[in-house]
């Protein structure tokens, strides 16, 4: 064997390839936007096991940020997340923003804890009902 055959097998100390520091999977490698969605995924299945029957069909997206033409739903400038009923064809979709709940956030808990709500009050505004109904925690996570 070349060298230059050995040396791309080996550092320079003759220890082998450096590779990642965990095999992919782990919660090492996950980015914060896979983080993100899993938050989201989690927030829609917690709806789900009390609303299983007026949620099917139900689209749920996740975007960076909102569209700048975005007409504003609430008193907030930077909408957390959208609602759109279902129209013919279409079905019902929630689009949830992830850079303005990022921003929101003091750390992942609380990210989490955002997303359960912003989720909640798109399905409330989806079923015509006020969020505490929809989910009896809702507003309650960061109390203790």
């Amino acid at each position: 064997m070349d060298a230059a055959a050995r040396r791309r097998r080996r550092d320079r100390h003759g220890r082998g390839l450096r590779g990642p520091l965990s095999p992919p999977g782990l919660p090492l490698t996950r980015s914060r936007a896979q983080v993100f969605d899993e938050m989201v995924l989690d927030a829609v299945e917690h709806l789900e096991r009390r609303w299983e029957d007026q949620l099917r069909g139900l689209e749920v997206a996740v975007e960076d940020v909102p569209p700048t033409d975005a007409p504003p739903q609430s008193p907030d400038p930077v909408p957390l997340g959208r609602a759109f009923p279902s129209t013919g064809a279409l079905a019902a979709r929630i689009v949830v923003y992830r850079r303005p709940l990022e921003t929101r956030a003091l750390d992942r808990r609380d990210l989490a804890d955002l997303v359960q709500d912003v989720v909640t009050e798109q399905v409330a505004e989806l079923l015509g009902l006020s969020p505490e109904a929809v989910d009896p925690g809702y507003g309650l996570a960061g109390e203790d």
